[in-house]
């Protein structure tokens, strides 16, 4: 999509510091990080929201690869998410998991 920073990131458009990259996926660093390590996992493939990539074979592929990078980072715990439309808080409408590591939070809340 013409119009998607993450496409626009993917295709060279956009500069940015790759952590990782490999023919299907790529992962850098948020530029709004909330955590000292936010890493956002993209697909290379243009997917809205993970609906719209649930017939692929790309969800498996990330899900592996952002285990591998949280070892590369060595991070021992961390939080992945993933917004699934404007009401969840998804701002870019191009699927990516968010690996937010070395914050410090009370489990359970309250």
């Amino acid at each position: 999509m013409s119009d998607c920073i993450f496409c626009k990131i993917v295709n060279r458009e956009i500069d940015t510091e790759l952590i990782y990259e490999d023919s299907k996926i790529i992962a850098f660093n948020d530029i709004s990080p909330v955590a000292p390590v936010h890493i956002l996992v993209i697909p290379k493939e243009h997917f809205p929201t993970i609906e719209d990539a649930k017939d692929s074979d790309i969800l498996s592929h990330l899900f592996s690869k952002v285990v591998e990078i949280a070892k590369m980072k060595n991070l021992e715990d961390y939080r992945l998410i993933i917004n699934k439309g404007e009401k969840a808080g998804q701002t870019v409408f191009h699927l990516h998991i968010h690996i937010i590591g070395k914050r410090d939070l009370k489990w359970p809340p309250g």
